[in-house]
């Protein structure tokens, strides 16, 4: 019987599986544009598609720690700027468009924060984005519904609650800076 292309990804990122580095990147970046690329008819597929929840998780990797997650997006859906802590992650779109700013961190003399953006992406079906520790970006679904892979290195709602490593932007007087103390 043949590999569905969720089990196919996963055997190739366990395979691939080691220390953060840029072949490492562009496997697992790869693997996520194929697995974006997968025909809707697919029964895991067909099955996101009709729960449309805002998120399920596909894989959970037992001896590595990685993740997969799908989550359903609509119109006008914005996560403000953040980063993802120790983590990197990717993330693919398998329908719709999603808008993803990208920014840079900027500390005054004073020790002040304000972000500063750097780009924008529009990613679409079959196309991949990868966000590497400490970068910052936001999320915007353009699209009437969108549905989304994200990739995680380790578990990001464990690190957060433990370790409190991500963090969150807020927006104060038009400057997007870190949350008040």
């Amino acid at each position: 019987m043949a590999q569905s292309a969720l089990e196919t990804f996963i055997d190739t990122t366990r395979a691939a599986w080691g220390p953060l580095t840029t072949e490492l990147v562009e496997r697992c970046s790869g693997a996520m544009e194929r697995l974006a690329g997968t025909p809707p008819r697919e029964p895991w597929l067909a099955a996101l598609g009709e729960a449309a929840s805002p998120s399920t998780e596909l894989h959970r990797d037992p001896d590595h720690g990685f993740m997969l997650l799908a989550h359903t997006e609509h119109a006008g859906l914005y996560r403000p700027p953040h980063d993802h802590g120790a983590s990197w992650v990717i993330y693919a779109v398998l329908a719709g468009e999603i808008e993803m700013r990208t920014y840079g961190r900027i500390e005054d003399a004073a020790g002040r924060v304000r972000l500063v953006r750097r780009g924008a992406t529009v990613l679409r079906p079959g196309r991949a984005e990868v966000y590497l520790p400490g970068d910052i970006h936001d999320t915007r679904c353009l699209s009437a519904s969108a549905l989304l892979l994200r990739f995680t290195e380790r578990d990001l709602k464990l690190e957060t609650r433990l370790e409190d490593r991500v963090t969150r932007y807020v927006e104060h007087d038009g400057v997007w800076t870190t949350p008040a103390p």
